[in-house]
């Protein structure tokens, strides 16, 4: 379902916007643009916010910021408050979060383990829920998920971020690719992370707010080498190589657009939520309209 916003738009004059999102590469990458004002939205001001994806499902809530990044299951809590924007977000194609552990298992092995995960409002959760109903989960900061299976504290991890990519050099094992498992089961991406916009902001605010995200990843996938050095600073010490590697993952063509498969992932991917119960069974997915 594509809506508009039923709220009156925003006063005229200068506005400044909270604009929260990960301190992640990709994230820094997608929003390259807008936080060095390569590209600007006229009459309105970004403030950046940097916090965890579920500190910031958690702020949405309390309707904390004004654009937000959100996990697609955690956008189930706040649809609300907030309407998701069209461009911005992450999918996996065929590859996403990965539950790792300290030796092999089997990934039809998981039911009764105990996997720490990075929070239980992000989509990864919402994943390995389908995937496997009987774990237990341990909920942790995501940076510290595979020190903790490394030590055996936990008989799993969930990863999201850049873990995805150097478990295997600390020894860690892949039990599951969960991006890969659920492109095998629906022929679809696995929608992740996307980014909303308060709903009291108005439709034609909201509207604004994703074309200058949209030009934002445009501009940066237009000039990669610039935006890649710019987001190395928030790779956490990645190698550069795998910080444009996990770049390349989760900043493309969904992001600057879902397009009727991206939505159509979304609307499966909280529909086998609801069927589980994890999801709301009258849960409707809102889309800001492009329409004026």
């Amino acid at each position: 379902m594509v809506t508009k916003m039923s709220t009156p738009a925003a006063a005229t004059g200068t506005v400044s916007l909270q604009l929260a999102h990960s301190p992640d590469s990709d994230d820094a990458f997608m929003f390259y643009a807008l936080a060095t004002g390569k590209v600007r939205l006229p009459g309105v001001k970004f403030t950046h916010i940097l916090s965890d994806i579920e500190s910031l499902n958690h702020a949405a809530l309390k309707e904390t910021y004004d654009v937000t990044a959100v996990s697609f299951y955690g956008y189930t809590f706040v649809a609300d408050k907030y309407v998701l924007l069209d461009c911005g977000a992450s999918f996996g194609e065929g590859y996403g979060p990965i539950v790792v552990a300290s030796h092999p298992i089997k990934k039809n092995g998981l039911a009764g383990k105990k996997i720490a995960v990075a929070g239980t409002r992000t989509t990864s959760y919402l994943a390995l829920k389908l995937f496997e109903p009987n774990v237990e989960t341990v909920t942790m900061p995501f940076d510290k998920i595979m020190a903790a299976v490394q030590a055996k504290e936990v008989e799993a991890g969930l990863l999201i971020h850049e873990g995805q990519l150097l478990f295997s050099q600390i020894g860690l094992h892949k039990v599951v690719d969960l991006g890969q498992w659920w492109q095998e089961s629906t022929g679809l991406p696995l929608p992740l992370g996307a980014n909303a916009v308060r709903r009291s902001l108005g439709p034609e605010m909201g509207r604004q707010v994703a074309r200058i995200i949209r030009e934002s990843v445009s501009y940066a996938l237009d000039h990669r080498e610039a935006a890649v050095e710019y987001a190395l600073q928030f790779a956490r010490d990645m190698d550069p190589m795998l910080a444009d590697k996990f770049i390349g993952m989760y900043v493309n063509r969904w992001t600057l657009d879902y397009g009727e498969e991206g939505r159509r992932a979304v609307r499966e991917l909280l529909a086998r939520g609801a069927a589980a119960g994890l999801v709301s069974p009258s849960f409707k997915v809102d889309f800001l309209s492009e329409a004026a």
